[in-house]
């Protein structure tokens, strides 16, 4: 996959195997596990694994999650983008979903609302994704509050294996 995107501060790119060191500074910490079922990674192992199914993912829908590299340093400081969901989530099933992750030290400085917005402006233009989705735990303050400032819609909330997700909408209206 050689799509990039660019942003004033972000580089957007796939995923390499090199990158798991610091997927595995990003995911071994539980504070960046607080809302997403408290189950931190333990062994680079895992995230190898998580990078080899994102890379399918690339073969597969044509899109996946990407690194988040910050421009004027290089350094990877989490991942950002568009994922295509074929397993049942809150009563829909093949639909395209924005998520985000960023390194705990990273937080609070906007790089995690500017990667989504490029990623949202992707989806609705150049792939005419007709509807966008996410979802989020209902105590993740900070996600919750870009998801809101990207312009998408809360529909409703859903209990998943114990956790319950405000479920977010954004319709293309380009299309």
């Amino acid at each position: 996959m050689n799509l990039q995107l660019e942003t004033p501060r972000l580089l957007l790119r796939p995923f390499e195997f090199s990158d798991a060191q610091a997927m595995f500074a990003l995911d071994s910490n539980p504070n960046v596990h607080l809302y997403l079922g408290n189950k931190p990674v333990t062994a680079i192992e895992q995230c190898l694994a998580y990078i080899e199914s994102i890379r399918n993912q690339y073969l597969q829908n044509g899109i996946g999650r990407f690194v988040v590299e910050l421009k004027n340093s290089q350094e990877v400081i989490g991942w950002a983008g568009l994922k295509f969901i074929t397993e049942e989530e809150n009563n829909h099933v093949n639909f395209y979903d924005i998520g985000y992750r960023l390194q705990e030290k990273h937080w609070g400085n906007g790089y995690a609302f500017e990667a989504a917005q490029a990623w949202v402006t992707y989806a609705l233009q150049e792939m005419k994704i007709p509807t966008l989705y996410a979802m989020v735990h209902v105590d993740n303050t900070g996600s919750n509050r870009i998801l809101q400032k990207l312009g998408m819609q809360q529909k409703n909330q859903y209990t998943d294996d114990g956790i319950t997700y405000y479920w977010y909408e954004l319709p293309n209206n380009t299309i």
